[in-house]
This record gives structure tokens, sequence and C-alpha cells, in this order.
């Protein structure tokens, strides 16, 4: 029969490492659980606001995007793309593998990110991904037929943190 009791089982020194380590984890829970209730309170606060506006069509528009490269890499044909001011979007494809492009959209969103974290480590990265940005930017300008869409693209150009 095992003896559960804990009488002798721990010296001095294995008690205040096992009570140090209890206490940390406890501060590093309680801490990051404040930091994240913090953050999610100034970003919902945020997420509405006409500044993330821009941002949030372009990350639509990469996700299309990534429709459409999954269906031309599946030897489709492209119809068209459309990002709508509601932050939705669709693209019409006609042809290709569609359990490979119906996924596309979130793998991509997800490829596009990385790419941009990732051109963000250097300083010439970081001026290439953006220069390559204002650049999508200023075709979707003179291309878009929207003019809600060339409004939002013109007052993102403007935005001091692109320039």
């Amino acid at each position: 029969m095992p003896n559960w009791e804990l009488k002798n089982c721990c010296d001095h020194d294995q008690v205040a490492f096992i009570v140090t380590i209890g206490v940390f984890t406890f501060v590093i829970l309680a801490v990051s659980s404040f930091f994240a209730t913090m953050f999610s309170f100034c970003f919902s606060l945020l997420w509405r606001t006409v500044l993330l506006t821009p941002f949030k069509l372009i990350t639509v528009f990469l996700h299309e995007t990534s429709h459409a490269l999954a269906c031309k890499l599946t030897c489709g044909d492209v119809e068209g793309i459309q990002v709508h001011a509601n932050e939705g979007g669709v693209t019409q494809t006609r042809g290709g593998i569609y359990w490979i492009i119906l996924p596309a959209g979130y793998l991509g969103s997800s490829f596009w990110g990385m790419v941009f974290i990732l051109a963000s480590t250097n300083h010439i990265t970081t001026r290439i991904a953006a220069g390559c940005f204002l650049l999508a930017l200023v075709v979707v300008l003179f291309v878009a037929k929207n003019v809600l869409r060339i409004r939002v693209d013109s007052d993102l150009l403007r935005f001091p943190g692109f320039m």
C-alpha cells in the first residue's frame, strides 16, 4: 500500500523552489490576463474607426487575391474580383480545383501576413515592401471604378505612417 503522506518529501530549498515557481506562475498569468484584457479593449475601440478601414479592405483584397491565385495555379479562369465597402468580397472563378481554391483565401491571408512580418525585419526590405504597398495602392487608385474605394485609397496615401 503506497504512502501518500508528504511529511518528509522535500527539504527547505525544494519547498522554496516550488513556492517560487507557483508564485511566478500566478503573477505571470494574472499580469498577462490583465494586459490581454486591456489590449482587447483598446483594439475593440480602434476596430470600428475609419482609420483601420483601408487596412481591412486591403486584407479582404489579399484574401480574394489568394483565391484567384489558387484558381490560376489549378488551371482555372478568374472572371473577377470584387471588394466591397462593407469589408466583404467575392472572387468569380471558372474551373480549377475547388477544394484547393476555397481554403486558399485563409491560407493566403496567413501567407501575406508572414510576408509582411518577414519584410519588416530589415530596414531595406521594409522600404521595399512599403514601396510595393504604395504602388499597389496607386494602381488601385487609378483602376478602381468605385468612388468609395478611390476615396479610401487616397486617404491612405496621405496617412503619415506611409510617408
